[in-house]
């Protein structure tokens, strides 16, 4: 009865598709443009062409692979009191067919961004295997779970750097990926919180308190490696460190006392300090590496 979409007219049907591929996830395709600002090249018409390029074509990708976990979890979904609901293919308002032919579009734009910028849609075919192997094996795995999360962020600078051809400091790898996994660690412990061990098979094997050591440790390493990124090769940015330190607290008391961070994105967009610190943040930093300022 979930695939009868007849019922539904065809603006709810084109709300299901954009809902199917996940707009609001797209934020996190922000850590594509990260090159372009620590590069110094946002003035550059050229170079911010080529990110944008760059971040469109993540878009396309990242919401390609939403369609296809969402494909393979339909039947979990549907006995989920909340993903019944939210979830398009598991609501009925999209069938399968529809999903498989939208997948299909997003394939087929990639394919020509191929002839654009190849070097970037290597890297989201890496990013999308990853995904696949995710969907189908790895998200069963604790802590390969989360460290396969994670990758998919530093994988996502990595795609900003192609974009621009330019060098990507290791501290900025590990930063990212120190990062990632403390919003990896979080969601999962908030996952646990909310729904125990029946929102995903892996959370049997985690408890709240491990993983709050994980999220614990990862935001340590973040605030430490993007210091001595600062420190030892961008010293200009100093006056970030506050807001990321900021930031980190912020988040941790939305998770704690507010109850959010099971989604990253809807925490951020919905707590107006945390996003007005990821904005002055990225002015700081634009401010601090305008060219031929100094």
């Amino acid at each position: 009865m979930h695939d009868n979409v007849i019922t539904h007219t065809v603006p709810v049907r084109l709300f299901g598709l954009l809902k199917l591929m996940r707009l609001k996830q797209w934020v996190k395709n922000g850590f594509v443009l990260a090159p372009l600002i620590f590069s110094g090249e946002f003035l550059n018409a050229n170079a911010v062409i080529h990110a944008l390029i760059a971040l469109l074509l993540f878009c396309l990708g990242s919401s390609a692979t939403y369609i296809i976990n969402d494909l393979h979890d339909i039947e979990h979904d549907r006995r989920h009191p909340k993903k019944s609901k939210s979830r398009p293919l598991a609501a009925g308002i999209v069938s399968r067919p529809m999903a498989l032919a939208l997948l299909a579009i997003l394939y087929a734009a990639l394919l020509c961004g191929w002839f654009v910028a190849p070097q970037v849609v290597l890297v989201i075919a890496a990013y999308t295997a990853l995904n696949i192997a995710y969907t189908f094996v790895l998200k069963h795995q604790p802590v390969i779970d989360i460290f396969t999360v994670a990758i998919c962020f530093v994988l996502r600078v990595y795609a900003g750097a192609v974009a621009l051809a330019v060098p990507v400091s290791a501290w900025m790898f590990v930063t990212t990926l120190c990062l990632a996994l403390y919003l990896a660690a979080v969601k999962r412990r908030q996952e646990l919180s909310h729904s125990g061990a029946e929102g995903r098979k892996v959370l049997q094997k985690y408890s709240v308190s491990l993983v709050d050591r994980y999220a614990e440790m990862s935001a340590t390493g973040a605030l430490v490696f993007y210091s001595m990124f600062v420190m030892s090769a961008k010293p200009q940015l100093i006056l970030t460190v506050p807001l990321v330190l900021f930031g980190l607290f912020r988040y941790w008391y939305v998770v704690e006392e507010l109850d959010g961070g099971e989604s990253p994105t809807e925490a951020l967009l919905a707590d107006w300090p945390l996003l007005l610190t990821v904005v002055s943040w990225i002015a700081v930093c634009m401010w601090a590496l305008w060219p031929g300022r100094g």
